[in-house]
């Protein structure tokens, strides 16, 4: 007697299965993605799991896991990769909050010559003046990490293109001034 699967069918609508099979022949699409929708539309049309898993080369586990999750959470949710584990973050919010302040800030405003701030230099100023913040967690930071925090808050202080600042009080005076000899200029 043939084995029978206690597992549920998968109840997949008409809208979703189109997107499933247009996705299963992408070929922009990440493989894995265009792999689970192949195995969950096999799956929703009654193969069997090995057969998926021969037809795929690959193993039983992955097929089972892959239908599991979409029974779990559905079908476009089981597409996506879970999110991995990964190191622990060292630095907290307010320590990257505080680097975001001062990337916002002028380095001129701080001592510095520098108009615009750099990865180095924010990197420089946050390592020598973070243990007087209360951030201990900065004082190995690098400017990778300077990159990555600035990047998430889509922050670029190093790369402003232009910028316009009026440092001379006594600008507009001066530009009638000049305005009005050019114009005596060009009547003469």
């Amino acid at each position: 007697m043939p084995f029978v699967s206690r597992k549920p069918a998968l109840v997949v609508e008409d809208e979703t299965r189109a997107w499933l099979q247009m996705l299963s022949v992408s070929r922009s699409a990440p493989v894995a993605q265009v792999e689970r929708a192949g195995m969950l539309l096999a799956y929703a049309e009654g193969e069997s799991v090995s057969a998926i898993a021969r037809r795929f080369h690959t193993n039983r586990v992955r097929v089972n896991d892959t239908i599991n999750r979409a029974l779990a959470v559905g079908v476009r949710a089981a597409l996506k990769d879970l999110p991995r584990s990964g190191r622990p973050r060292t630095i907290p919010d307010d320590a990257r909050a505080w680097v975001i302040s001062l990337a916002c800030q002028k380095p001129k405003d701080l001592g510095y010559t520098e108009e615009l701030w750099t990865t180095r230099l924010l990197a420089r100023h946050v390592r020598r003046h973070c243990e007087a913040a209360g951030h201990l967690s900065l004082r190995k930071l690098g400017r990778g990490t300077v990159s990555k925090i600035l990047a998430a808050h889509e922050l670029r202080p190093h790369k402003i293109r232009y910028y316009l600042e009026r440092r001379d009080p006594d600008f507009e005076a001066k530009m009638v001034s000049v305005l009005h000899v050019y114009k005596q200029v060009e009547v003469l």
